[in-house]
């Protein structure tokens, strides 16, 4: 198959997927914003996530270049409340263009890494970059080490020591099939997860309790 059909046929049968709505600087200090749903975290000690990053016919992507020049970037999440800022981001501007200004948005600096977080996002990862892998031409997979997570305090919940997470408050989206199809994250089930006591015979019977 091309790769546009594949492409086509991965993203409309893997998902929901997450939104990364990637903060980079360049190596002059101009502020690029973009998402991206080839999204994940990884790892907790240490805390670690990817980002897909899709190649671009001609030069590559303006987040590709950055992380490649710098090796810091923040990963901003989007809830519902940002999707109409998120899509401006989309947009395919010039390097010299900062997306957070075009789409009206208000960066908090960072603690340890030059790129802002998204004030308005309910949560924020500073990155600094651990590997840089090429999948495929001009096609990269970013892996950061999470510095600082940023949480609003209206997305927190219980016990300030240690803090569980509000997820109706957060309010995700996520992207879907097609050019322009996104979900929120409202429609939850619960599944205990069964143990394994003696055999896989009682895991069957949980699940006919």
């Amino acid at each position: 198959m091309p790769a546009a059909d594949r492409y086509r046929m991965l993203a409309s049968t893997i998902m929901p997927r997450p939104i990364a709505w990637v903060v980079t600087c360049s190596a002059d200090g101009v502020v690029n914003a973009a998402p991206y749903s080839f999204f994940n975290f990884f790892g907790a000690d240490e805390p670690v996530l990817a980002i897909g990053i899709l190649a671009r016919p001609g030069a590559p992507k303006d987040t590709a270049a950055n992380i490649r020049a710098t090796g810091e970037f923040v990963v901003n999440l989007v809830p519902y409340a940002l999707a109409e800022a998120m899509n401006i981001t989309c947009v395919e501007a010039p390097p010299e263009v900062d997306e957070t200004a075009l789409a009206g948005l208000e960066t908090t600096p960072s603690l340890a890494i030059r790129p802002p977080r998204i004030t308005a996002s309910p949560v924020g990862f500073e990155c600094r970059l651990l590997h840089l892998l090429e999948t495929g031409p001009g096609q990269l997979l970013a892996v950061g080490k999470v510095l600082h997570a940023h949480y609003a305090e209206h997305v927190l919940t219980g016990n300030p020591a240690r803090p569980r997470i509000d997820t109706a408050a957060l309010d995700l989206v996520g992207r879907m099939h097609g050019a322009s199809t996104y979900t929120r994250t409202r429609d939850l089930f619960d599944l205990p997860r069964p143990l394994w006591r003696e055999g896989a015979a009682d895991v069957a019977a949980q699940h006919k309790e």
